[in-house]
């Protein structure tokens, strides 16, 4: 299963929602307003994203409306890991979107893609190639 988190109103996650059901990939939507990710489930996905600081900072939009809204004091939080998660926690539009988790066959990690880029959909593909 295929689980797209995101916002109702971003085109990219639009996109990517349009392309999965072109493509014939059942998936499901969560909006990160309506339904903020658990504070494990952050974790998770900026240790897929490259761990630490690296993997955090990943998913703090920095061109999004909501951080042009922050303070300097909440900006400098993005600095480091545990402050960028809790700032997103706070904040779940912050979250560079879409994040995608593709759930596996057998009991482990999904695998985690951010963003609507090239890489995601041959990633994408590859899912659909092997029969997702």
């Amino acid at each position: 299963m295929i689980v797209v988190y995101g916002l109702k109103t971003c085109d990219s996650c639009t996109k990517a929602r349009r392309w999965l059901g072109d493509a014939g990939l059942d998936h499901r939507f969560v909006d990160l307003r309506a339904t903020p990710p658990a504070s494990e489930r952050l974790a998770r996905w900026a240790d897929a994203l490259g761990g630490g600081a690296l993997g955090a900072g990943a998913l703090v939009n920095r061109r999004s409306i909501t951080w042009r809204g922050l303070d300097a004091a909440e900006r400098a939080e993005a600095e480091d890991a545990s402050g960028a998660l809790a700032l997103v926690a706070r904040h779940p539009s912050l979250i560079k979107r879409p994040v995608i988790e593709i759930e596996a066959e057998t009991p482990g990690e999904p695998v985690v893609l951010q963003g609507w880029t090239e890489a995601t959909r041959a990633a994408l593909a590859n899912t659909a190639s092997a029969g997702a």
